[in-house]
């Protein structure tokens, strides 16, 4: 009991003490305790309660006539308050009154104070983005005015400098998405320009190359003159006529240089006055701006490349005229111009390799372009204004830097093309003067006329220089004009060969290589046809024999007119000699083997006209017409050959050669043709009276051959032509059969010359002529006894001869 009354003080305490949401762990912990604690714990409740209360109306009691007073003085206050209230009231409403104009004042300073300060914020950040706006607009005016290159430095600081300040900001993301753009649209634009440029000197070009192969041109003009000129005045002295030509030639080129010089020297042009350079330049530079100078070099040389190609590739007809091949050249030199100027003015676009593996490309190209196209050439003076390209060309690239030594190998083999055409130019200008000439002796009726022909032709005759005007040279009027062309062939000849960097030796080599071809080959072919014409006859062989002997002996002027224009000494071991006279041997021979052929067939159109009646019983008394008209048509054709050149040079000795080698051949060919009329197998029978004729006829020719128609003959040579016919023609008309058959065999025998088989053929003839004979005189002549007899005899005879034939043949 006494332990349980502290534990309620204690609760109580804490109740008191504690607050009011912690009361139920201390309320519980009286249910807790012993048995009965809840009714003490009240009764103790109970017991503080009451204290409590009395110690409550004991300080009411303490304080009540204070309250009672605080009660009346609050009352008396209750009216002042109710007063003063109401002033309050209208105090206030009247303050709320005067302060909505300051409220509104006031709002409106707070309106501007935060404008004032959004401006000062809008003004601050304006500053810090007006350069980038600036920046932008620069932007833009160097991209209106093409200044791309300036702006690609302007995006560069943009990006870099400006740009990072103002990254917030929605615009400055815009510019940011934009810049790549720009550099797009900026490389694109560099592009076209380039392809504009590309395009631009693919057509200035031919204007560029033109222009500097002028200019080369003219710095080697001057050089070339006044070389031209010490030349013409050390071979003065030796060839004053020539060097008469070539002075007043010269004096004009010189004039005509100093005329152009003069004309020129205010414009001197260059690639960069054709050609505006600068968008490569920007184009370069932009692409290094933009790390892709590689992507740049690698487009540029390939477009170049295409280009080269387009430029090397010739248009089919360039072969036609001089200008195909001048625009031709100008393009190359044009291209190749531009790649140097590239080379020499940017850093790496063009380099030294690419140029030379691009010049060897192209190199290639032309000597294979050249080669077909001059192939085509047909006119040598084309191919001598292409020899002048190629040399400009040459020497224009040469001055660039560029090796050309196989241009100039390739001049030589054009050379040999140049020749050719040359050839076959002067083939004809040689067939039409030996068309034109008359093939007879030049006349001259004076001393001017002389000298005229002299003055064209080196000819000597002191025995002519005796006569007196009026006379006549030996040689026709195609001798000069002939000597006249080769001359001029070795001119033309010699205008290829300048300008190609050769020695005197090898130009002089040259023309004598050339001329010997023109002579060996040309010449010689146009006389070898002349004298194989069918309207070419007898005294136009002669002629062309005399026209080829002077020829002959005017080739040693040839190699002096050579040797004066080249300055080359004669003696010099490495002079080549001029083939001529072989040529001119080879063609008196074919002359004269025509002559022979001609006349041969002259014989044979007489036999072939010749009309004998092979059963006449007798002969006419008379020789045949045809026989007479072939004996004079052959005195009449050996009395032109005394015409024919006679002097003491062992090569022009030959009109008596000549002469009788043609009678003699004559006669022969007259002798066998009049052989084989008598063994020709269609004819069956001849009469007695046939081969009395046929005897008149081969006496006629015996006449002829005794008459000595062509001098030089000894004694009887030219009848021994007609032996065969002659002992032949005996054995019949003596009917000698027993001297033939016993001396057959014995170089003594009077028939020697007659073979057993020719003898059988015509006897067998003859035999079958009088079978014939006799049948048509008597049907009953097979009874005479004499023609019996004469018939065993022909065929005794023809056994014994049957068995000559077989004897020589089995001998053989």
């Amino acid at each position: 009991m006494a332990e349980s009354l502290p534990e309620h003080d204690r609760i109580l305490q804490e109740i008191e003490s504690t607050d009011t949401a912690c009361v139920g762990p201390t309320l519980r912990s009286v249910y807790d305790d012993q048995p009965n604690a809840h009714q003490r714990f009240m009764e103790k409740l109970d017991a503080c309660i009451r204290n409590h209360d009395r110690e409550i109306e004991k300080m009411c009691n303490f304080h009540h006539q204070g309250f009672v007073d605080a009660i009346t003085e609050l009352l008396k206050v209750r009216a002042d308050a109710e007063k003063l209230k109401v002033q309050v009231t209208d105090t206030n409403r009247r303050l709320q009154d005067a302060g909505k104009e300051v409220i509104a004042q006031t709002e409106e300073i707070i309106r501007c104070r935060v404008q004032q300060r959004n401006i000062t914020t809008v003004v601050e950040k304006l500053q810090l983005c007006l350069p980038v706006l600036e920046m932008y607009s620069k932007l833009k005016e160097q991209m209106n005015v093409k200044r791309y290159y300036s702006a690609l430095k302007t995006m560069e600081q943009l990006e870099n400098l400006y740009l990072p300040r103002v990254s917030q900001y929605r615009f400055c993301q815009i510019m940011i998405e934009n810049l790549p753009k720009l550099r797009e649209e900026i490389k694109e634009i560099s592009m076209s320009d380039l392809k504009d440029f590309l395009e631009s000197i693919r057509k200035h070009s031919d204007r560029i190359g033109e222009t500097a192969m002028k200019q080369a041109q003219q710095q080697k003009t001057f050089s070339t003159a006044l070389q031209k000129q010490n030349n013409l005045n050390y071979g003065r002295n030796m060839h004053l006529g020539r060097s008469r030509i070539l002075e007043s030639k010269n004096e004009i080129t010189l004039k005509r240089m100093f005329e152009d010089d003069d004309e020129h020297e205010e414009e001197v042009l260059t690639a960069q006055d054709l050609v505006d350079f600068s968008p490569v330049y920007r184009c370069l530079h932009i692409y290094s701006v933009l790390g892709d100078g590689e992507i740049f070099e690698n487009y540029y040389r390939k477009q170049r490349r295409k280009q080269a190609r387009l430029v090397l590739q010739p248009q089919s007809s360039m072969h036609e005229t001089v200008e195909g091949y001048r625009r031709y050249f100008s393009q190359i030199v044009g291209f190749f111009v531009v790649e140097d100027h590239i080379l020499h003015v940017t850093q790496g676009l063009v380099t030294r390799t690419y140029t030379d593996e691009l010049w060897n490309m192209a190199l290639s190209k032309i000597i294979a372009v050249l080669r077909t196209h001059s192939s085509y050439c047909s006119d040598p003076d084309l191919v001598l204004e292409l020899k002048n390209l190629i040399v400009v060309f040459a020497d224009t690239l040469q001055g660039y830097g560029f090796p050309v030594n196989r241009l100039f190998d390739l001049l030589f083999e054009i050379r040999d093309q140049y020749n050719e055409t040359l050839l076959k130019k002067w083939s004809g200008l040689f067939r039409d003067i030996f068309e034109a000439d008359n093939y007879s002796p030049i006349p001259v009726a004076n001393e001017e006329e002389y000298k005229i022909v002299i003055s064209k032709f080196p000819f000597q005759d002191p025995e002519l220089d005796k006569q007196s005007f009026p006379k006549k040279l030996p040689m026709s009027q195609s001798v000069p004009q002939i000597y006249i062309q080769v001359k001029e062939f070795i001119y033309a000849s010699l205008k290829f060969s300048e300008s190609l960097h050769r020695s005197s030796t090898e130009i002089d080599d040259m023309l004598r290589k050339s001329t010997n071809l023109l002579l060996t080959r040309t010449l010689s072919s146009c006389l070898q046809n002349l004298i194989k014409k069918p309207h070419i006859g007898l005294t136009e062989l002669v002629q062309i024999i005399i026209n080829t002997t002077h020829l002959e002996q005017a080739c040693k002027y040839l190699e002096d007119f050579i040797s004066n224009i080249t300055n080359i000494s004669q003696v010099s071991v490495h002079t080549a000699r001029l083939y001529g006279l072989s040529t001119f041997k080879d063609a008196r021979h074919a002359a004269e083997g025509e002559i022979y052929t001609k006349l041969n067939q002259k014989i044979d159109e007489f036999i072939q006209i010749a009309d004998y009646d092979w059963t006449m019983s007798e002969s006419d008394g008379r020789a045949s017409g045809y026989l007479m008209d072939l004996i004079n048509f052959l005195r009449s054709t050996f009395q032109v050959f005394t015409h024919l050149p006679n002097n003491n040079n062992d090569h022009a000795a030959m009109s008596g050669k000549v002469a009788q080698t043609a009678c003699m051949s004559a006669c022969q060919h007259l002798s066998t043709s009049l052989m084989q009329m008598l063994l020709d197998s269609e004819l069956k029978q001849i009469s007695m009276g046939a081969i009395q004729q046929f005897n008149l006829d081969v006496i006629q020719c015996e006449l002829f051959a005794s008459s000595e128609p062509v001098p030089g003959f000894q004694g009887d040579t030219l009848q021994l032509a007609f032996i065969d016919l002659r002992q032949l023609l005996d054995l019949f008309m003596v009917w000698d059969w027993s001297t033939y058959l016993a001396d057959y065999g014995q170089a003594t025998s009077k028939y020697l010359r007659v073979n057993p088989s020719t003898a059988l053929t015509l006897l067998e003839k003859v035999h079958r002529g009088m079978k014939d004979s006799s049948k048509k005189n008597n049907i009953f002549a097979q009874f005479r006894k004499n023609d019996r007899d004469k018939q065993k005899l022909i065929e005794t005879v023809v056994k014994q001869l049957r068995s000559l034939v077989n004897g020589m043949s089995q001998h053989t």
